[in-house]
């Protein structure tokens, strides 16, 4: 894993994950993953740890799925965490990832919220 692209800012990791998403690159999306992070996918369960979620992203992206790039919103920053946001076009309420800065100074995704949808009050 150690020849793609590196995200030098937090912000970088989701134009990666649109780019291997869209040319079906399992491999390449968990790249983006440290070992022992947890993505809150699919709706309603965790897939946790980087094989698991190469092996998840393999069936989904088997499909074929487009993704789009969205607009980043502010990230926030503490140290060696950010704490990165998109605005989502596809109406899924909102996506969050906590980054961690790794010692060569890039940034892998340790918590991902890709979709979220708040309870409608009622």
């Amino acid at each position: 894993m150690s020849n793609y692209e590196k995200a030098t800012r937090p912000e970088d990791i989701t134009r990666l994950f649109v780019e291997r998403s869209n040319a079906g690159d399992a491999e390449g999306v968990a790249a983006l993953y440290t070992e022992d992070a947890v993505l809150a996918y699919p709706p309603g369960g965790q897939t946790v740890g980087r094989s698991a979620i190469q092996a998840l992203w393999a069936k989904v992206l088997a499909n074929r799925p487009h993704f789009e790039l969205e607009e980043s919103l502010p990230t926030l920053v503490s140290g060696d965490l950010a704490l990165t946001s998109t605005a989502p076009k596809d109406g899924a309420g909102a996506r969050a990832q906590v980054v961690r800065r790794q010692p060569d100074g890039s940034w892998l995704r340790v918590l991902d919220q890709p979709e979220f949808t708040p309870p409608t009050s009622g």
